[in-house]
């Protein structure tokens, strides 16, 4: 067999079991796989773990728009040394990603920023022309219930076509799913309050909305699931996949984070919570996403009621749930199906598996090697982080597309982040 230009060695996860080989690359593409093979470039993890790299199908890069918080440059580098090489970054920014030339303008600032590939969410709005934008979105974003950015479309009958539209595109339509017209409007000093406002039946009565309107021919994807209640709702119904924040499993209204813990949809009781992490460990979820939604510091240091909604992760979620992994509260089998192969399989990008013809996405961990969650040490523009104090396992390296991005906890590779449906259009 011929040299390949790069070959990663190590305790390799294939097919659902891991074994030690070789993966050889050529062309950012895994090409063969084998007990031994040859490379120009050859990078040795002898008794580590060499996983795919994840797919984080939900951020909020705040480009353009809101860069104070977050742009493609600070947000990717943060992805990127969490172990995830591709992000699907949602539409609320400002402008609105609800038009060809808003989408268009955000891929060229996404290209020219990004360490990590990336696909673009467009907006669903009445009057959205569906038709040019499912070309070059990776899908479309529907939000039911109030957030960040202008995009609230309360009455679903208003965008009937839309969504007759996107269904016939073949693209996923996902779903922010809180019933804006069930919201109470009460003054919030705390997480009670929070909650109380965006009761667990906002999320119920949404779901119910969007699968009763949306016809047999639609996919839907229901974003941050995080109520028991709705998790009857999302479980074998055709053409509908599901995802949970971690934010959602890991952390409830108990905790005291104040205004640093307000998010959409509320961090809830602690028996949602736990219902949250059993259905996790039951295989109830398709996808596990960061949600990675930053404000600044002196944003959430504001009144509790003025303070906005949105809480980071994208670089702490593999770690984290790593970490459970370790820990044996969580099978390495079900965290590689949600964070890396279904999310790809779903939204149709070649990653999130080690086989022949995917992209060489691939993350390494030395599971003997545990830290403690610090902000200063993460890469987030916003500067802190929920899970401050939590232990999690890192990925001592990252590879894109074959080469080396991350080591150590630091880039070593150069910004070579694109569109993953460039190829495509």
């Amino acid at each position: 067999m011929k040299s390949m230009e790069v070959v990663i060695e190590g305790n390799c996860y294939i097919s659902g079991r891991l074994e030690r080989c070789c993966i050889g690359i050529d062309g950012g593409k895994i090409t063969a796989i084998a007990k031994d093979l040859d490379g120009e470039k050859v990078h040795s993890f002898d008794g580590k773990l060499v996983l795919p790299a994840a797919v984080d199908a939900h951020v909020h890069f705040r480009d353009p728009g809101f860069t104070q918080k977050e742009d493609f440059s600070t947000g990717s580098l943060s992805a990127l040394c969490g172990g995830v090489t591709c992000v699907f970054d949602m539409p609320n920014t400002r402008p609105a990603t609800i038009n060809l030339a808003s989408l268009r303008d955000k891929k060229k600032i996404a290209s020219s920023k990004s360490l990590v590939d990336f696909g673009l969410f467009a907006g669903v709005k009445p009057g959205t022309n569906v038709a040019s934008l499912s070309k070059e979105a990776i899908g479309f974003k529907l939000y039911l219930g109030s957030t960040t950015g202008e995009l609230l479309v309360p009455d679903i009958a208003s965008i009937k076509k839309e969504i007759s539209d996107i269904g016939a595109s073949g693209k996923i339509l996902a779903v922010h799913a809180e019933d804006e017209g069930m919201r109470n409007k009460d003054v919030e000093k705390n997480l009670d309050d929070h909650l109380r406002n965006r009761s667990n039946s906002l999320e119920t009565s949404a779901i119910k909305k969007i699968i009763r309107n949306a016809g047999k021919d639609c996919k839907l994807h229901i974003c941050h699931v995080s109520t028991r209640d709705s998790l009857s709702l999302v479980t074998g119904v055709p053409n509908l996949t599901s995802e949970v924040a971690p934010h959602h499993f890991l952390l409830d209204r108990s905790g005291n984070l104040g205004a640093f813990g307000k998010v959409n949809p509320p961090l809830r009781k602690r028996e949602d919570r736990q219902a949250m992490f059993q259905a996790l460990k039951d295989g109830a979820f398709d996808v596990i996403a960061s949600d990675h939604a930053p404000h600044t510091i002196e944003e959430k240091e504001e009144d509790f009621d003025y303070a906005p909604s949105g809480v980071p992760g994208v670089e702490t979620m593999v770690p984290l749930v790593m970490q459970h992994v370790r820990d044996k509260h969580l099978e390495l089998s079900g965290a590689i199906r949600r964070l890396c192969e279904r999310p790809a399989e779903i939204f149709g990008v070649p990653k999130g598996r080690i086989a022949v013809g995917y992209d060489a996405d691939l993350m390494i961990f030395d599971m003997a090697k545990i830290s403690i969650i610090k902000a200063d040490a993460l890469h987030s523009k916003c500067g802190w982080t929920p899970y401050e104090g939590m232990n999690a396992v890192f990925p001592k390296a990252v590879f894109l597309r074959g080469r080396l991005m991350v080591e150590d906890g630091s880039q070593v590779g150069e910004r070579m982040g694109r569109d993953v449906l460039a190829g495509q259009v």
